[in-house]
């Protein structure tokens, strides 16, 4: 607990660092499974399992993303259907430099021969870190880790030589009726935390009296700061006493460090923002046309006419949310990629998190201004022990793996938090009888090393469902030679658009094209694609790119050019934003979701998907 307290103290503000640590990861993967005595990264050993949750992080950057003008092509894709790909080439071999701080991350005084092992696979990543082409960022990532490294190595020192204090209680849920401990305002602590899927419920009755009134959720307050984050300010602006304002909703984020963020409406007219979040529209667009005059004698809307919120000047007086004197339920609720608010039923707003500013961070919920608060309820909180493993622990560890070579070696990409994650997948998919026999294996992107050599290679995330049974059938009678296999883009072009998730600069991929790639959440790779990856990057051939799964594509492009043939198996069943009838891989699955898939493969014997 101690170590988890810690991080929510510094993780915030060093989180370039461990993003930076993250995309690089990849590369080591393919290193370390694709030479006979390749390595892959798994949580602690073959013989140990987590013994307690940590929080858990919000899926950030690593995501899948979207492509343009994406086509459909065969399952085995002919390479002179495609139209040609200009590739960026150095204008230098890039070559080593010194980076501040990067020998305080290496620096392991202090430590023993057993911690030390956590750390096997970091030293290899030294060289990545140090060159000179290094991605946008890498120096100043690797300053702000090595202050959090210093930090933690603090914190460590200290932990043992005081007494190990009482640890924290994490319950499921917390709850405040009628409180009022803030200036005219109600307040509710949030022990460890948000996750995905954690709700916070507020009841109240508006008072036109005032303008409006915010709801905020708080971060926890560093030391140096002033004055706590706020991770999300939503604004509720009173369409007034007889419907006399204009009724509008904002949100945005606060900090120390930069001030308030760029503020966010709804309705927001002439707005051309249409990114979702999680799938869901950022404003609810359609409303009921009404005026004021109408609003204020409405006694039937039975039959309602729509019109986007664009077309109409009186946005809430049928419909807003939130009115003087009108009890309100209003949940707000994080999940992948934001939060989304629904007032009394319906989905209003949407708010992607903010960089530094995830649901983790949350240390409580105010609730201020024109409002009468009744209640404030927040469930689904990250709670101590989310799995009783009981019994069952022994079948939960990685079997030991017997066979000179494997058929696959599966790499998962998990963070530390995700403890909740990693063991929904020990406890479904990971439970296949090719992994259980050890002619597959699965690690986890986190840890210790070990030396796996595989035919084939497959990466994934921890939010994703894989059938490796239908993997290894389909690898079946393939060619294994040049093989990317997965769910290809073929036509695809880079973000130019600055406000975009995925924007990529000229200066970073000049070319208005990418070369075909897999999507992220699951694809497969050969050895000899691996293997040449590896020593390209070991001589420094080739180009190091931000997004984890185009710059495979793009090294498997190099690849080609150098006369080996490629196969771009393209299989539909491999879906990257969900999960339909028939899948190989179902992409963005929580726990619940991974757990219910699993059983219904069990019982019904067929890959469908949970509602």
């Amino acid at each position: 607990m101690k170590k988890y307290l810690l991080i929510r103290k510094v993780g915030r503000k060093r989180w370039a660092g461990c993003l930076l640590i993250i995309g690089l990861a990849m590369v080591l993967l393919i290193r370390y499974s694709s030479v006979e005595k390749s390595y892959s990264i798994v949580e602690k050993s073959d013989s140990s399992v987590e013994e307690s949750p940590k929080k858990q992080s919000v899926y950030g950057f690593f995501n899948d993303h979207p492509d343009i003008n994406e086509g459909s092509k065969d399952e085995n894709a002919k390479l002179s259907d495609l139209k040609p790909v200009e590739l960026v080439s150095f204008k230098e071999k890039p070559h080593l430099i010194d980076v501040e701080g990067l020998n305080d991350l290496y620096s392991l005084n202090n430590f023993s021969t057993e911690e030390s092992k956590a750390l096997l696979a970091w030293g290899k990543m030294r060289l990545l870190l140090s060159r000179s082409d290094g991605l946008n960022g890498t120096a100043q990532g690797v300053k702000e880790a090595a202050i959090s490294w210093k930090d933690l190595v603090s914190f460590i020192e200290k932990s043992k030589v005081q007494d190990e204090k009482e640890k924290q209680d994490c319950p499921y849920s917390v709850t405040a009726f009628n409180t009022a401990t803030l200036k005219d305002g109600s307040s509710l602590r949030i022990p460890c935390g948000l996750v995905e899927d954690s709700s916070i419920t507020v009841i109240g009755i508006p008072d036109a009296k005032q303008e409006g009134f915010q709801i905020e959720l708080v971060g926890s307050k560093l030391p140096e700061e002033t004055n706590p984050p706020i991770v999300l300010n939503y604004n509720v602006i009173l369409p007034g006493e007889n419907l006399t304002k204009d009724p509008l909703i904002t949100q945005n984020t606060w900090t120390n460090e930069s001030g308030w963020g760029k503020v966010e409406k709804c309705p927001d007219h002439g707005s051309t923002d249409v990114i979702k979040v999680d799938g869901l529209v950022k404003c609810n667009a359609k409303i009921f046309r009404n005026n004021v005059e109408e609003t204020a004698n409405m006694t039937n809307t039975s039959n309602p006419k729509s019109s986007d919120v664009s077309n109409s000047s009186a946005y809430g007086t049928a419909n807003y949310p939130f009115l003087e004197g009108n009890p309100f339920t209003a949940t707000l609720w994080a999940g992948i990629e934001g939060f989304h608010m629904t007032v009394n039923g319906r989905h209003e707003t949407s708010f992607a998190y903010r960089e530094k500013l995830e649901p983790w961070l949350v240390s409580g919920v105010n609730v201020i201004g024109g409002v009468d608060t009744i209640s404030i309820l927040a469930k689904g909180l990250p709670v101590s022990n989310d799995f009783n493993l009981g019994d069952d622990v022994e079948h939960l560890k990685a079997p030991l793996t017997r066979k000179k070579r494997l058929v696959m070696l599966i790499g998962i990409f998990s963070t530390g938090n995700n403890f909740e994650r990693r063991m929904a997948l020990r406890k479904s998919w990971m439970q296949y009888e090719a992994v259980r026999s050890g002619e597959v294996a699965v690690r986890f992107f986190i840890g210790l090393v070990k030396i796996l050599p595989a035919k084939y290679v497959m990466k994934t995330d921890d939010d994703a469902f894989v059938r490796i049974d239908e993997v290894l059938s389909s690898l079946k009678g393939k060619d294994p030679n040049g093989l990317l296999y997965g769910g290809i883009s073929f036509e695809s072009a880079p973000h130019r658009d600055k406000e975009n998730k995925w924007y990529i600069s000229p200066e970073e991929y000049p070319p208005a094209s990418y070369p075909p790639w897999a999507h992220g959440p699951g694809y497969i790779i050969s050895r000899d694609i691996a293997k040449f990856i590896v020593q390209g990057h070991q001589e420094m051939e080739l180009m190091l790119f931000k997004l984890e799964d185009v710059a495979v594509g793009i090294w498997i492009e190099e690849f080609r050019r150098k006369g080996h043939k490629i196969q771009y198996v393209n299989d539909e069943r491999f879906y990257n934003a969900g999960c339909e009838s028939g899948y190989i891989l179902a992409h963005y699955q929580n726990s619940r979701m991974v757990l219910c898939l699993w059983e219904k493969l069990q019982k019904e014997h067929e890959p469908n998907c949970c509602e």
